[in-house]
């Protein structure tokens, strides 16, 4: 039947009513509701009148309370663990077991509760500032170098947990128990670095060993906890010696500077002298067996003419007579005719004589040592040739 039929609603044939009283609604349900407790009666439109509930009433509605509220009471023992995570079980405060990532459940309060760890999240302790480098805080991050110099240092420690049980058992509050130990461990690198070391070339390594010499100390402790990274943040002196401290820095900059330079120069001048002091070596050595050399010449060509000379003294002397005139001869520019042996003029040919004659100057100007003979000609057979053809000359004479 629709909503919009004017019979809807009716009970009977001649009966006119109206769509239900929402009011009329509410109040049978009250009535069947405190049903459980009483009856509600009256008649004849009189006054209600309220009568005690039954003792089987009473027991009937406390069960049912009772029974939902056990329930509500069991179903708070259920938990979930996250994959990333594990969850820790006390029973009366005292440790049970460890359970791994799921839906669990366990002894509803006050028997047993829980406690979930998460192993790797990632957690930040600040050391020396808070949440900005700027924000300092000296007590933490003023230290004392091994060369007696102050310098401020900022750093950030991050952690993970390795083992939950040493880490709700053995740390009350882990964030602070990380930076004492940073702070120490910190310190203790410092104290053993010089100022110029720490602040510049050797950042890394002093935060490398940092994080090695924490993490000791925590494993020391039974902390449970995992050190990832140490990162340095800032490392200066501080604010009070700023100013000259840059002025030192620009002076040691100024020096490397002028170092490089030097060094630079170094490199091209030196290798060039040794160079030439090489050069001048490998001369020098030449020469000395160079002069070596001529010298044994000239040594033995005296001991094969003196062997000549032992042999034909006479001749000897013509002979050596002989070269010395040539070599005299051959050093001028003049010519010498002996007119006195033939009445005859002899065509001299001048031109190719004045070539000889230069020719015999370049020979003459050649070291000492070196023979006018040419090579592969033996002195002794040259000097015979010349005696007989100048015999065969006076022979031939009138």
């Amino acid at each position: 039947m629709s909503l919009n039929d004017p019979q809807w609603g009716r009970k009977g044939g001649g009966s006119d009513q109206g769509p239900p009283d929402l009011d009329e609604l509410w109040r049978n349900f009250n009535q069947k509701l405190n049903g459980l407790f009483g009856k509600r009666g009256g008649g004849g439109g009189g006054p209600s009148s309220v009568q005690p509930p039954s003792m089987r009433q009473i027991g009937g509605g406390a069960g049912l309370l009772v029974v939902l509220a056990l329930v509500v009471w069991l179903a708070s023992g259920f938990y979930t663990v996250d994959e990333k995570a594990r969850g820790v079980v006390f029973t009366f405060g005292k440790y049970s077991e460890t359970t791994s990532p799921g839906l669990r459940w366990r002894f509803p309060f006050p028997f047993q509760s829980q406690e979930i760890v998460n192993l790797s999240s990632v957690r930040t302790v600040e050391v020396g500032y808070r949440n900005s480098v700027q924000t300092k805080v000296p007590k933490e991050s003023i230290m004392l170098t091994g060369d007696e110099n102050i310098i401020d240092i900022q750093f950030a420690v991050q952690y993970t947990l390795k083992d939950p049980l040493d880490y709700l058992f053995n740390n009350k509050r882990p964030d602070d128990t990380v930076l004492q130990a940073a702070e120490t461990a910190f310190r203790e690198v410092v104290g053993a670095s010089k100022m110029d070391f720490v602040l510049y070339e050797g950042r890394e390594q002093v935060a490398t060993e940092a994080q090695k010499l924490i993490q000791e100390i925590l494993d020391r402790y039974k902390t449970g906890i995992a050190i990832s990274r140490v990162t340095m943040q800032n490392a200066q002196p501080p604010e009070q010696v700023q100013a000259a401290f840059d002025d030192a820095v620009k002076a040691k900059q100024d020096l490397e500077r002028q170092k490089n330079e030097g060094q630079a120069y170094f490199n091209d001048v030196v290798p060039k002298a040794r160079g030439a002091a090489s050069r001048l070596t490998e001369e020098a050595q030449g020469y000395r067996q160079r002069v070596l050399a001529n010298a044994e010449g000239e040594a033995s060509r005296f001991k094969q003419v003196l062997t000549e000379y032992d042999k034909a003294p006479q001749v000897t002397r013509d002979r050596m007579y002989i070269e010395t005139v040539q070599q005299i001869m051959s050093s001028t520019s003049k010519i010498l005719l002996d007119a006195k042996s033939s009445g005859n003029l002899l065509y001299l040919p001048l031109d190719k004589i004045m070539q000889m004659s230069k020719g015999s100057a370049a020979d003459a100007s050649a070291p000492s040592g070196q023979s006018l003979i040419e090579p592969g000609t033996n002195p002794n057979s040259a000097a015979r040739s010349r005696d007989a053809l100048r015999d065969r000359q006076r022979e031939s004479r009138p």
